[in-house]
């Protein structure tokens, strides 16, 4: 069932329908998306529309900015990469927002996972995972990305080095990672993918047919 919002009018409006109109930027509508971005989190679900909508709604009304709901805002932003919500929701918040010790925290979680030094991401994770707790799914959408930049990068890749970038998981639950993004075992090593495809240089052939170049060549003359 859709989250539900009361317009000043007495009407109700589904939040999806509510921000497509001029009611996104009412205050009085914040307390349900608050609420909403809660759930987003305990069901595994996501809507950075209506979560960005939010960090704007803090932009204009800074008394009612509520920290835990901006941690959890930027940490399902996480959750979707390798795309771009996370600079967008980090664009959104105020100074104050910006100074604060565990939006911090999470920033520097973002740029290690940009910079794909994904043994570094776990160990600190390990460290700070009270933050993730509240947030079904967060490890496995991290290693889907982990998977992701995987896929683009390697052609082989030793068993132990896998597990190692995907958290430290056993053998077991790297077997499903290797079956589901439709890698191979080989030993020690998983087979991802050949990568000359990608790579191969393309030769590009133009026709010119000869009636077409006559003209050019009278203009030459």
């Amino acid at each position: 069932m859709p989250h539900m919002v009361t317009m000043g009018n007495g009407q109700s409006q589904s939040i999806q329908e509510m921000l497509g109109c001029i009611e996104r930027y009412n205050p009085d509508h914040l307390k349900t998306l608050e609420a909403y971005v809660e759930e987003q989190a305990k069901n595994n679900t996501y809507d950075l529309e209506a979560n960005l909508a939010v960090l704007k709604l803090y932009q204009f009304n800074p008394h009612m900015l509520n920290y835990e709901i901006t941690y959890t805002i930027l940490l399902k932003c996480l959750t979707n990469l390798p795309h771009t919500d996370f600079v967008m929701a980090k664009c959104l918040l105020l100074p104050q927002q910006m100074k604060d010790e565990t939006v911090q925290t999470i920033i520097e979680l973002a740029d290690i996972l940009e910079r794909t030094d994904f043994t570094l991401f776990w160990q600190r994770a390990d460290v700070n995972k009270s933050l993730f707790r509240h947030i079904a799914g967060f490890h496995d959408s991290i290693r889907k990305f982990v998977c992701h930049v995987i896929g683009i990068t390697f052609q082989t890749i030793r068993r132990d080095l896998l597990k190692e970038l995907l958290g430290g998981i056993e053998d077991s639950t790297l077997d499903k990672w290797v079956k589901q993004n439709g890698w191979k075992n080989q030993g020690h090593l998983v087979m991802i993918a050949s990568q000359d495809e990608k790579i191969k240089t393309k030769n590009i052939t133009e026709k010119i047919e000869f009636d077409n170049l006559g003209g050019l060549m009278a203009q030459c003359l």
